[in-house]
C-alpha cells in the first residue's frame, strides 16, 4: 500500500527541524558524511514546507536547485541561497549510495553550510509563522 506524504507545511518543517538537530549531533560525533546528508534533508524538507505553505503541489524530488527554483518564483530573496543548494544537493547521494572515489565532504565545509542553512531556516520559519 502506497503511503501518502503530508501536505501540511508544519509537518515538513518539524521534520526539517529534527534533521537540523541531527546535523549538529553528527558533527559533534565526527561523522561529516551523516551531517552532510541531514543538512541536505533539512534543506529539502524546509523548502518543501515553504512551497506547500504557498500552494505548491507536493512531488517527490530531492534536487534542491529545482526546489529552490520554485521557491524563488514565490520569493526572489531566496536566490541568495543558490550556492548552498548547489553544493548540498549532492549530499543526498553520498550517504545513500556507494560512490567509489567520491570522498565525504570535510566537516568544516558542512559546518559552513550549516550556518547558511540556519539563515534559510529563519526565513522559512518566519514565512510559516506569518
Amino acid at each position: 500500500m502506497a503511503r501518502e506524504e503530508s501536505t501540511y507545511p508544519q509537518d515538513w518543517l518539524a521534520i526539517a527541524e529534527r534533521d537540523l538537530d541531527r546535523v549538529g549531533r553528527a558533527l559533534r560525533d565526527g561523522d561529516a558524511e551523516a551531517a552532510a546528508f541531514f543538512l541536505q534533508q533539512t534543506l529539502e524538507k524546509s523548502l518543501k514546507a515553504f512551497l506547500l505553505h504557498n500552494g505548491w503541489q507536493l512531488r517527490r524530488i530531492h534536487d534542491l536547485e529545482a526546489l529552490l527554483d520554485d521557491a524563488v518564483d514565490l520569493d526572489s530573496s531566496l536566490e541568495s541561497f543558490r550556492a548552498l543548494c548547489q553544493r548540498a544537493t549532492g549530499y543526498y547521494l553520498i550517504d545513500r549510495y556507494p560512490l567509489p572515489g567520491v570522498p565525504p565532504p570535510p566537516a568544516e565545509e558542512v559546518m559552513n553550510l550549516l550556518e547558511v542553512t540556519q539563515d534559510l531556516m529563519v526565513k522559512i520559519r518566519a514565512e510559516l509563522a506569518g
